[in-house]
């Protein structure tokens, strides 16, 4: 076993390495298990105190292991959710004579009401920010013809408008969501804000309604609804009704899909109101690519416009290019998006656009947080600002990926590595001090059953070692250094299972045996 595995790991109790059964074993089998360790580990076998205490330990364990392994409700829980299944709260008033899976979906139940229970104390911010900086002025030096005298120095880059946005759920019930948001913006001196209140209502498991109310440029109040209507097509419709000093605007936007095949879907929205228009989109999303066509007609704009996704999840890498052509002139896109840590993405873009321009995209995404930073570089289609929007971050990245990405990501890993240290230290401390005062209690036994064995010349065990074994595997067991150390010897718990001259190990015992502690290395001499 890896050891960043062993150290990300929980270290639980195995009930049937405990009692060295196998997974399908009968009610028989465990209860001759259990009458086994019970004449091992029963307390009134021992006289010292020590041993006494040790044994009470090791004997509630066993009792324990069989009480769960011998009641199939129980046992149809362990195997189904090891002991956090048993620890869940509410299983006492779950039928007795349900199924494995039925047992998966009524812990499935309980978790959906313990989560319930919390949803008033849990919001999901979201936030977005963006900085427009106008740096034009690097490639398109602006001179007055007025200026007698030619001014030299550095370029000017400005910012020339920032937004903010920021939303939180309040979820009410399971069915029940209120969502509050905002946003200010402010674009060449001018600003403008908004807030908005909405409530969704989950229907059924086929539909929602959603109400929204908002005030900016005036109030505005909206009605949404989803809808699955077959096995693959759905439809959605918004109206809204925007109040202006100069009367009411009302729009319509409706949306119906249909899933073509496993990958792809069509959508046929129109949109009704001051913008008006119908388009048609075709999304194909696989595990490797996601393709997306759009044909829309309408006012003011008309376009066409073709983007593709190449994923590389071995890599976390998103490599992306569209294409948008209409009434509005022509846009190229290309770009990359890098998965830098588990919540953390980087994404880089070059738009050239007739008549836009060159810029410049960068996007962080933080969890649920979005900071946005468009760069026009320049107004006009030009080599120089193409060329080094595409090269600069890719070497700005390679020099962050060395100096500050990897030796962040290496010291998070480190830090949750030593936090799942600390998390079983106490078990395996736990577990350790249990093997060696279960070898303690079997050397009555251990002696009883070697003698037999060696009367009728049986199975006699004379050396049993369990650890890394790559120094000793074959040799004595003579190892050095560390790996000494990493070695114990279980000669006496294997002697103890042996039974008519024959030692078995199921599966379960294979990954650990007897006496051994939990989360170490599998190999036995």
């Amino acid at each position: 076993m890896d050891d960043d595995n062993e150290e990300r790991t929980v270290i639980e109790d195995d009930f049937y390495t405990f009692l060295n059964v196998s997974r399908n074993a009968t009610a028989d089998e465990i209860n001759n298990a259990y009458r086994r360790m019970s004449r091992l580990y029963h307390p009134d076998k021992h006289l010292e105190p020590l041993k006494k205490k040790e044994a009470e330990i090791l004997f509630n364990k066993t009792k324990k292991a069989y009480e769960v392994l011998s009641d199939p409700h129980q046992r149809a829980i362990y195997d189904s959710l090891g002991t956090r299944g048993l620890e869940t709260e509410g299983w006492e008033i779950v039928q007795r004579t349900k199924t494995p899976q039925e047992i998966r979906e009524e812990y499935e139940r309980l978790a959906r009401e313990r989560e319930e229970r919390r949803l008033q104390q849990r919001t999901n911010p979201k936030g977005n920010v963006t900085v427009n900086i106008n740096a034009t002025d690097i490639f398109n030096k602006y001179q007055d013809e007025y200026d007698e005298i030619e001014q030299s120095g550095f370029p000017t880059i400005e910012v020339s408008g920032m937004s903010f946005s920021q939303s939180i759920e309040a979820p009410l019930t399971l069915q029940d969501t209120v969502t509050m948001a905002g946003s200010l913006s402010t674009q060449n001196g001018v600003g403008s804000g908004s807030i908005n209140v909405s409530a969704r209502r989950l229907i059924s498991e086929k539909g929602w309604v959603e109400a929204e109310f908002g005030a900016g440029s005036g109030p505005m109040l909206s009605l949404k609804g989803f809808r699955t209507l077959t096995k693959r097509t759905f439809a959605n419709a918004t109206g809204l009704f925007q109040f202006t000093p100069v009367g009411i605007r009302p729009g319509l936007v409706t949306t119906i899909a249909t899933q073509l095949d496993s990958h792809t879907v069509g959508y046929l929205t129109w949109r009704a109101g001051i913008h008006s228009s119908m388009a048609t989109v075709l999304v194909r999303d696989t595990p490797t690519s996601h393709t997306s066509l759009t044909l829309q007609f309408g006012i003011p704009h008309s376009y066409v416009s073709l983007g593709y996704c190449h994923k590389m999840d071995d890599q976390e890498l998103k490599l992306r290019t569209s294409l948008k052509a209409g009434t509005f002139g022509a846009i190229l896109e290309y770009g990359a998006e890098k998965k830098v840590s588990q919540h953390t993405s980087i994404a880089a873009s070059v738009v050239v656009g007739i008549p836009t321009g060159v810029t410049l995209k960068i996007k962080l995404s933080r969890a649920n947080q979005t900071y946005n930073f468009p760069i026009h570089l320049c107004e006009e289609v030009l080599p120089s600002p193409v060329f080094y929007a595409t090269v600069t971050p890719v070497i700005v990245w390679a020099v962050l990926k060395r100096l500050v990405i990897d030796p962040m990501v290496r010291e998070q890993k480190e830090r949750d590595k030593e936090k799942q240290r600390e998390v079983n230290k106490s078990r395996i401390t736990e577990k350790r001090r249990e093997a060696k005062a279960a070898v303690n209690l079997m050397r009555a036994t251990f002696a009883r059953i070697r003698s037999d064995e060696e009367a009728k010349k049986g199975l006699v065990i004379v050396k049993a070692l369990y650890g890394r074994l790559s120094a000793t595997e074959g040799g004595g067991g003579e190892g050095d250094g560390e790996e000494e150390t990493e070695v114990i010897d279980v000669m006496i718990p294997l002697q103890c299972l042996v039974k008519d001259s024959k030692l078995v190990l199921h599966e379960a015992s294979k990954v650990r045996v007897p006496g051994s502690i939990p989360g170490e290395v599998k190999h036995v001499y």
